[in-house]
């Protein structure tokens, strides 16, 4: 078997954005090639039909689709895919591409705008001054028949 343009460099992506990868897959053997499984190196990649079970006729081409979710990744991401199958001499072929993932800057929030937002989250200036409601402690019975004001 023969991969068409194996160990590709992409173009950057933006973190979040799908790209589907399309790889031709050639038989240059003399009996029919089957295709067992298909491993991905990460839980992003995965195969366009949904099926890691085909079979090419000798000679003949299939054209493999996959696709990629970029939205955990960031910088330069190398991947394997590793077809399983029947052939000559090793246990598996591999397919391998890289991509740089870089984060859209207009969505990029510095630390100041992380922290107002987790202060939004958990309810703003009130949770500041009385604490967050499952951080306030406890009481006792006894404490509800104290006597606020001092003795003279």
């Amino acid at each position: 078997m023969k991969v068409e343009d194996n160990e590709r460099h992409y173009y950057a992506v933006l973190a979040g954005q799908q790209k589907d990868l399309s790889f031709k897959l050639i038989n240059t053997g003399k009996n029919p090639l089957m295709i067992t499984d298909i491993i991905t190196s990460c839980g992003c990649l995965k195969v366009g039909d949904g099926n890691g079970k085909f079979s090419v006729p000798p000679g003949k081409e299939r054209i493999l689709t996959l696709s990629y979710n970029s939205a955990k990744n960031v910088g330069y991401v190398k991947h394997y895919i590793a077809l399983y199958g029947n052939f000559e001499k090793l246990p598996y072929q591999e397919i391998v591409f890289d991509i740089h993932v870089v984060p859209n800057a207009l969505y990029t929030q510095d630390y100041e705008e992380l922290y107002a937002d987790e202060i939004k989250r958990e309810g703003g200036l009130k949770n500041l001054v009385e604490g967050e409601e499952n951080n306030k402690g406890y009481y006792l019975d006894e404490d509800m028949h104290k006597n606020i004001l001092p003795k003279e």
